[in-house]
Order: structure tokens, then sequence, then C-alpha cells
């Protein structure tokens, strides 16, 4: 007998609002021991996935830049000092979850088998992918929710009898 989608998800999903700023974001991803969260718009409609790496992303590009290689060691302290005092007036200013998101948003049906969830998210490089059903999602399955086929013997006997 196939696992399906609903049979590991995750049912309950902490979404956030895309007018959040990112400080915001990151406080609720750690209280609420996440990695990431679908976002949603302002009528509830999920428009994308906010994650930590994400905010990590963000931070680390306003302090680093590839073409510094091609500037001599006084040049490249010149432009790290200038994002740097750009960075800092950009604190001044929040940004916004809309502003660091992926707005893509990858789903499969409640009724799609673990395999198939698995090549998806090894094929897409993902830790995440919503489940739905009727369009609507209803849940989410993480790489953690793909650990249970593991350490539980029933789901890995039925996934071994495929």
């Amino acid at each position: 007998m196939t696992v399906l989608a609903h049979e590991i998800m995750t049912p309950s999903i902490k979404a956030v609002p895309q007018t959040w700023t990112m400080e915001r974001l990151a406080r609720f991803l750690t209280d609420n021991d996440i990695a990431g969260s679908p976002v949603t718009d302002d009528s509830g409609e999920i428009v994308g996935i906010a994650t930590l790496k994400d905010i990590t992303e963000f931070r680390w590009n306003a302090t680093r830049n590839d073409a510094d290689a091609e500037l001599t060691p006084e040049e490249q302290q010149e432009a790290r000092r200038l994002r740097m005092a750009i960075f800092e007036e950009m604190g001044k200013v929040p940004v916004e979850v809309r502003d660091i998101m992926t707005p893509s948003v990858l789903s499969v049906d409640e009724s799609t088998p673990v395999k198939d969830i698995a090549d998806i998210m090894m094929k897409e490089h993902l830790h995440r992918i919503f489940v739905t059903k009727d369009s609507k999602i209803t849940g989410i399955i993480t790489t953690y929710d793909m650990l249970k086929l593991i350490s539980d013997k029933a789901l890995t006997q039925r996934c071994a009898d495929e």
C-alpha cells in the first residue's frame, strides 16, 4: 500500500503576512523553532515562502560583492565601507517579508505518493513543499516529515513494499 502525502504532512501551517518586517519574521521563526514559513497576501492567499536562509542571504549580500575581486585592497575597503553605510541606511527603512521571500510556491496533492514527493524535493532542492486538496493548502511536508518514513517501521515497510 502506497504512503501518501496526507499521511505524513504537518497539517498546521504557520503563515506570515508579506507586510511583516524581516526582523519580525526572524523572531517568529525562532520563537516557533521553524526554518521557514508560507507568506500570505492581504486576502490570506499564500504568495510565497520565507526562510531563515532568505534572511541570511539578504544580510550577506548587503555586505559583500563578487566584483570586489577585481578591485585593489584599498578599493575593496572603500566599497565595503560604502555598502555598510548603505546597509545601515536601509536598516532605517524596514525590509518587509515580500522583499526577501521566494515568490514561487510548489505543491502536491494530498494523494501524491511520498516517492514522487521525495523525487520533486530532491530535483528542486526543496526542504519543504505544500500539500493541497481541491487547490487549497491543507498542510506542509518538510524534510523532517520525510524522515518519519525512516523512523516509523510501518511506514518504512509500506514504502519498501511499493
